[in-house]
């Protein structure tokens, strides 16, 4: 069975320090936990989409707003402890959305109760610092971080 893939988006600004835009996933399981709940917004690839076609229409649905037009740069592949794989572009760019207006899912909630309640898949997004991105982001996409640093090394030379 080949892997589920997926594709997202980094966005990046130097503050001057390198930050990072990433979004607090939403539903009542993510509501009351902070570190390890953020993620960069992403979702699975369409079959007869391209990647990054996908990580931009994925942005657009999460975030409410189209991604900013920049000079995206494939970042990696990266496979996630849920086996996914991860096609991530990042981007410098100036975003300040006024707000997030993301889709939603249905889940029955309570659990067993047969009631059915929609959801934001993601509930806020904003700007963190590497270092504190890196506590915010699920474990599985924190090497994200470190190939974006590594890229920002090496354009930097």
């Amino acid at each position: 069975m080949p892997a589920v893939r997926s594709a997202g988006l980094l966005l990046y600004r130097r503050t001057p320090a390198l930050e990072v835009w990433i979004a607090h996933m939403g539903g009542p399981f993510w509501e009351r936990k902070d570190d390890g709940a953020w993620s960069i917004p992403k979702g699975l690839i369409e079959d007869t989409e391209d990647e990054f076609a996908a990580a931009r229409r994925e942005f657009g649905e999460e975030v409410g707003t189209p991604a900013p037009e920049a000079d995206y740069r494939l970042l990696g592949e990266f496979r996630l402890s849920s086996g996914k794989s991860l096609t991530v572009f990042a981007a410098e760019a100036a975003f300040d959305p006024p707000d997030v207006r993301s889709n939603t899912f249905s889940l029955e909630w309570p659990p067993h109760s047969g009631a059915v309640q929609d959801f934001p898949e993601i509930d806020d997004a904003r700007w963190f610092p590497l270092d504190q991105a890196r506590s915010k982001l699920t474990k599985g996409q924190r090497p994200l971080l470190d190939a974006l640093a590594e890229q920002q090394r090496r354009t930097d030379q």
